[in-house]
Protein backbone atom coordinates (compact mmCIF):
# COMPACT_ATOMS: atom_id res chain seq x y z
CA UNK A 1 0.00 0.00 0.00
CA UNK A 2 2.81 2.38 0.85
CA UNK A 3 4.47 1.52 -2.47
CA UNK A 4 1.32 2.44 -4.42
CA UNK A 5 1.01 5.66 -2.44
CA UNK A 6 4.53 6.67 -3.41
CA UNK A 7 3.78 6.02 -7.11
CA UNK A 8 0.60 8.14 -6.97
CA UNK A 9 2.51 10.89 -5.21
CA UNK A 10 5.26 10.82 -7.85
CA UNK A 11 2.68 11.11 -10.67
CA UNK A 12 1.06 14.02 -8.86
CA UNK A 13 4.37 15.86 -8.51
CA UNK A 14 5.24 15.34 -12.19
CA UNK A 15 1.80 16.53 -13.28
CA UNK A 16 1.98 19.60 -11.07
CA UNK A 17 5.48 20.45 -12.34
CA UNK A 18 4.28 20.23 -15.96
CA UNK A 19 1.26 22.41 -15.18
CA UNK A 20 3.39 25.09 -13.52
CA UNK A 21 5.84 25.07 -16.43
CA UNK A 22 2.99 25.51 -18.91
CA UNK A 23 1.51 28.38 -16.91
CA UNK A 24 4.83 30.17 -16.44
CA UNK A 25 5.72 29.98 -20.13
CA UNK A 26 9.41 29.48 -19.37
CA UNK A 27 11.05 32.87 -20.05
CA UNK A 28 7.74 34.62 -20.59
CA UNK A 29 7.63 34.01 -24.35
CA UNK A 30 4.45 31.95 -24.04
CA UNK A 31 2.61 34.75 -22.27
CA UNK A 32 3.79 37.21 -24.91
CA UNK A 33 2.60 35.03 -27.77
CA UNK A 34 -0.82 34.48 -26.21
CA UNK A 35 -1.23 38.21 -25.63
CA UNK A 36 -0.32 39.12 -29.19
CA UNK A 37 -2.65 36.48 -30.59
CA UNK A 38 -5.64 37.94 -28.75
CA UNK A 39 -7.51 41.14 -29.60
CA UNK A 40 -5.14 44.12 -29.65
CA UNK A 41 -8.05 46.39 -28.78
CA UNK A 42 -8.89 44.32 -25.69
CA UNK A 43 -5.22 44.15 -24.73
CA UNK A 44 -4.71 47.93 -24.97
CA UNK A 45 -7.87 48.64 -23.00
CA UNK A 46 -6.95 46.07 -20.35
CA UNK A 47 -3.53 47.60 -19.71
CA UNK A 48 -4.94 51.11 -19.99
CA UNK A 49 -2.39 52.54 -22.39
CA UNK A 50 -1.49 52.79 -26.07
CA UNK A 51 2.28 52.68 -26.71
CA UNK A 52 3.14 54.58 -29.88
CA UNK A 53 6.47 54.17 -31.65
CA UNK A 54 7.89 57.45 -32.98
CA UNK A 55 11.05 59.27 -34.04
CA UNK A 56 11.92 62.96 -33.75
CA UNK A 57 10.23 64.16 -36.93
CA UNK A 58 9.13 67.79 -37.17
CA UNK A 59 6.25 68.60 -37.64
CA UNK A 60 4.80 65.12 -37.00
CA UNK A 61 6.33 64.09 -33.64
CA UNK A 62 8.80 66.25 -31.74
CA UNK A 63 9.52 67.38 -28.19
CA UNK A 64 8.63 70.65 -26.52
CA UNK A 65 10.07 70.47 -23.03
CA UNK A 66 9.10 67.08 -21.65
CA UNK A 67 6.12 66.62 -23.97
CA UNK A 68 5.80 65.17 -27.46
CA UNK A 69 3.77 67.36 -29.81
CA UNK A 70 3.12 67.53 -33.55
CA UNK A 71 0.46 66.64 -36.08
CA UNK A 72 0.77 62.90 -35.50
CA UNK A 73 1.37 63.24 -31.75
CA UNK A 74 -1.81 65.28 -31.31
CA UNK A 75 -3.80 62.93 -33.54
CA UNK A 76 -2.55 59.88 -31.63
CA UNK A 77 -3.51 61.58 -28.37
CA UNK A 78 -7.06 62.07 -29.64
CA UNK A 79 -7.22 58.41 -30.73
CA UNK A 80 -6.09 57.22 -27.30
CA UNK A 81 -8.76 59.38 -25.65
CA UNK A 82 -11.39 57.78 -27.87
CA UNK A 83 -10.17 54.34 -26.79
CA UNK A 84 -10.33 55.49 -23.16
CA UNK A 85 -6.65 54.83 -22.46
CA UNK A 86 -3.53 56.88 -21.76
CA UNK A 87 -0.90 57.51 -24.42
CA UNK A 88 2.76 56.60 -24.10
CA UNK A 89 5.31 57.64 -26.71
CA UNK A 90 8.37 55.48 -27.26
CA UNK A 91 11.24 56.78 -29.38
CA UNK A 92 12.42 53.92 -31.58
CA UNK A 93 15.09 52.91 -34.04
CA UNK A 94 13.15 53.35 -37.30
CA UNK A 95 14.95 50.45 -38.93
CA UNK A 96 13.56 48.12 -36.24
CA UNK A 97 9.96 49.38 -36.24
CA UNK A 98 8.42 46.19 -37.63
CA UNK A 99 10.29 43.97 -35.18
CA UNK A 100 9.31 46.15 -32.19
CA UNK A 101 5.68 46.06 -33.29
CA UNK A 102 5.69 42.30 -33.78
CA UNK A 103 7.27 41.67 -30.36
CA UNK A 104 4.78 43.92 -28.60
CA UNK A 105 7.26 46.58 -27.47
CA UNK A 106 4.93 49.11 -29.11
CA UNK A 107 1.25 48.94 -30.08
CA UNK A 108 1.41 51.08 -33.20
CA UNK A 109 3.63 53.33 -35.33
CA UNK A 110 2.29 56.85 -35.78
CA UNK A 111 5.12 58.84 -37.27
CA UNK A 112 4.55 59.95 -40.85
CA UNK A 113 5.06 56.40 -42.08
CA UNK A 114 4.98 55.86 -45.84
CA UNK A 115 2.56 53.21 -47.08
CA UNK A 116 4.31 50.75 -49.39
CA UNK A 117 3.46 47.31 -50.72
CA UNK A 118 6.51 45.92 -48.95
CA UNK A 119 5.41 47.43 -45.64
CA UNK A 120 1.94 45.93 -45.97
CA UNK A 121 3.48 42.45 -46.03
CA UNK A 122 4.52 42.79 -42.37
CA UNK A 123 2.32 45.55 -40.91
CA UNK A 124 -1.41 46.25 -40.89
CA UNK A 125 -1.71 49.73 -42.40
CA UNK A 126 -4.50 52.19 -41.70
CA UNK A 127 -6.20 54.12 -44.48
CA UNK A 128 -3.87 56.89 -45.73
CA UNK A 129 -4.44 60.30 -44.16
CA UNK A 130 -1.74 62.62 -45.62
CA UNK A 131 0.17 62.99 -48.88
CA UNK A 132 3.96 63.19 -48.91
CA UNK A 133 7.02 62.83 -51.14
CA UNK A 134 10.71 62.09 -50.81
CA UNK A 135 12.76 65.11 -51.92
CA UNK A 136 16.42 65.89 -52.55
CA UNK A 137 17.76 68.57 -50.18
CA UNK A 138 20.87 70.46 -51.30
CA UNK A 139 22.85 73.51 -50.30
CA UNK A 140 21.21 76.49 -52.03
CA UNK A 141 24.57 77.65 -53.34
CA UNK A 142 24.78 74.44 -55.39
CA UNK A 143 21.13 74.19 -56.41
CA UNK A 144 21.65 75.51 -59.93
CA UNK A 145 24.06 72.68 -60.69
CA UNK A 146 21.56 69.99 -59.78
CA UNK A 147 18.23 70.66 -61.45
CA UNK A 148 17.55 67.03 -62.37
CA UNK A 149 17.98 63.68 -60.67
CA UNK A 150 20.37 62.61 -63.40
CA UNK A 151 22.68 65.49 -62.52
CA UNK A 152 22.79 64.21 -58.90
CA UNK A 153 23.98 60.71 -59.75
CA UNK A 154 27.56 61.23 -58.56
CA UNK A 155 26.59 62.87 -55.23
CA UNK A 156 26.94 61.26 -51.82
CA UNK A 157 23.52 61.30 -50.18
CA UNK A 158 22.45 61.23 -46.54
CA UNK A 159 19.27 59.38 -45.60
CA UNK A 160 17.48 57.90 -42.59
CA UNK A 161 18.14 54.21 -41.98
CA UNK A 162 15.18 52.03 -42.93
CA UNK A 163 13.29 54.89 -44.61
CA UNK A 164 11.52 55.04 -47.95
CA UNK A 165 14.25 57.45 -49.02
CA UNK A 166 16.89 54.80 -48.40
CA UNK A 167 14.91 52.27 -50.43
CA UNK A 168 14.67 54.72 -53.35
CA UNK A 169 18.38 55.51 -53.29
CA UNK A 170 19.21 51.81 -53.13
CA UNK A 171 16.89 51.14 -56.06
CA UNK A 172 18.58 53.86 -58.14
CA UNK A 173 22.03 52.62 -57.06
CA UNK A 174 23.01 56.05 -55.72
CA UNK A 175 25.76 56.31 -53.10
CA UNK A 176 24.56 57.18 -49.62
CA UNK A 177 25.36 57.21 -45.93
CA UNK A 178 22.53 56.13 -43.61
CA UNK A 179 21.86 58.04 -40.37
CA UNK A 180 19.56 57.17 -37.44
CA UNK A 181 17.23 60.14 -38.12
CA UNK A 182 16.26 62.51 -40.91
CA UNK A 183 17.49 65.42 -38.78
CA UNK A 184 20.99 63.92 -38.66
CA UNK A 185 20.85 63.46 -42.43
CA UNK A 186 20.15 67.19 -42.82
CA UNK A 187 22.93 68.07 -40.40
CA UNK A 188 25.40 66.02 -42.43
CA UNK A 189 24.63 68.11 -45.53
CA UNK A 190 24.98 71.37 -43.61
CA UNK A 191 28.30 70.15 -42.17
CA UNK A 192 29.46 69.07 -45.65
CA UNK A 193 29.86 65.43 -44.65
CA UNK A 194 27.53 64.56 -47.52
CA UNK A 195 26.39 66.38 -50.66
CA UNK A 196 22.62 66.03 -50.39
CA UNK A 197 19.89 64.39 -48.32
CA UNK A 198 16.67 62.60 -49.16
CA UNK A 199 13.92 63.29 -46.60
CA UNK A 200 10.15 63.74 -46.38
CA UNK A 201 8.88 66.90 -48.06
CA UNK A 202 6.75 67.59 -44.96
CA UNK A 203 9.94 67.83 -42.90
CA UNK A 204 11.88 69.68 -45.60
CA UNK A 205 9.18 72.37 -45.68
CA UNK A 206 9.60 72.97 -41.95
CA UNK A 207 13.39 72.91 -41.73
CA UNK A 208 14.68 74.56 -44.91
CA UNK A 209 14.25 78.01 -46.39
CA UNK A 210 14.51 81.55 -45.13
CA UNK A 211 14.30 81.89 -41.35
CA UNK A 212 14.40 78.13 -40.73
CA UNK A 213 17.05 76.10 -38.89
CA UNK A 214 18.61 74.95 -42.16
CA UNK A 215 17.96 78.09 -44.19
CA UNK A 216 21.10 77.50 -46.27
CA UNK A 217 19.45 74.34 -47.66
CA UNK A 218 16.63 73.97 -50.15
CA UNK A 219 14.85 71.38 -52.28
CA UNK A 220 13.30 71.13 -55.73
CA UNK A 221 13.59 67.53 -56.92
CA UNK A 222 10.98 64.97 -55.83
CA UNK A 223 11.72 61.25 -56.11
CA UNK A 224 8.15 60.04 -55.73
CA UNK A 225 4.61 60.69 -54.56
CA UNK A 226 3.36 58.78 -51.53
CA UNK A 227 0.79 58.65 -48.77
CA UNK A 228 1.19 58.25 -45.01
CA UNK A 229 -0.49 55.71 -42.76
CA UNK A 230 -0.55 54.40 -39.19
CA UNK A 231 0.92 50.93 -38.63
CA UNK A 232 -0.40 48.15 -36.38
CA UNK A 233 0.41 44.48 -35.91
CA UNK A 234 -0.64 42.22 -38.76
CA UNK A 235 -4.41 41.51 -38.62
CA UNK A 236 -4.81 43.80 -35.59
CA UNK A 237 -8.37 44.89 -34.80
CA UNK A 238 -6.95 48.31 -33.85
CA UNK A 239 -6.57 49.07 -37.57
CA UNK A 240 -10.33 49.17 -38.08
CA UNK A 241 -10.74 51.41 -35.02
CA UNK A 242 -8.07 53.75 -36.39
CA UNK A 243 -9.81 53.90 -39.78
CA UNK A 244 -13.09 54.83 -38.09
CA UNK A 245 -11.27 57.48 -36.06
CA UNK A 246 -9.49 58.97 -39.09
CA UNK A 247 -12.74 59.13 -41.09
CA UNK A 248 -14.46 60.90 -38.19
CA UNK A 249 -11.48 63.27 -37.81
CA UNK A 250 -11.89 64.35 -41.42
CA UNK A 251 -15.60 64.90 -40.94
CA UNK A 252 -15.40 66.90 -37.72
CA UNK A 253 -12.50 69.09 -38.91
CA UNK A 254 -9.86 67.71 -36.52
CA UNK A 255 -7.41 66.86 -39.29
CA UNK A 256 -7.89 70.21 -41.04
CA UNK A 257 -7.42 72.06 -37.76
CA UNK A 258 -4.22 70.19 -36.86
CA UNK A 259 -2.85 70.62 -40.39
CA UNK A 260 -3.34 74.37 -40.11
CA UNK A 261 -1.76 74.39 -36.64
CA UNK A 262 1.40 72.67 -37.91
CA UNK A 263 1.53 74.28 -41.34
CA UNK A 264 0.91 71.22 -43.49
CA UNK A 265 -2.47 72.07 -45.05
CA UNK A 266 -1.24 71.10 -48.52
CA UNK A 267 -0.59 67.53 -47.34
CA UNK A 268 -4.20 66.78 -46.34
CA UNK A 269 -5.78 64.23 -48.65
CA UNK A 270 -9.19 64.74 -50.22
CA UNK A 271 -11.80 62.83 -48.22
CA UNK A 272 -12.82 60.60 -51.11
CA UNK A 273 -9.27 59.18 -51.17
Amino acid sequence: MKKHYRIYLLFAIVAMTALLAACSGGTGGGRSRNRLQSSDLEYVKAKGSLVVGITDFVPMDYQEGDSWVGFDADLAEAFARELGVSLKFKEIDWDKKTELLRKGSIDCIWNGMTETEELKQTISCSDPYLSNAQVVVLRKSEGQQYQTLEACQHLLFAVETGSTGEALLKEKKFRYTAYPTQLEALQSVRDRKTDAAVIDVIMADCYTGEGQEFEELGFAIALNDEVLCVGFRKESDLTEKANEFLAASYQDGTIASLAEKYGIESAVLEQDQ
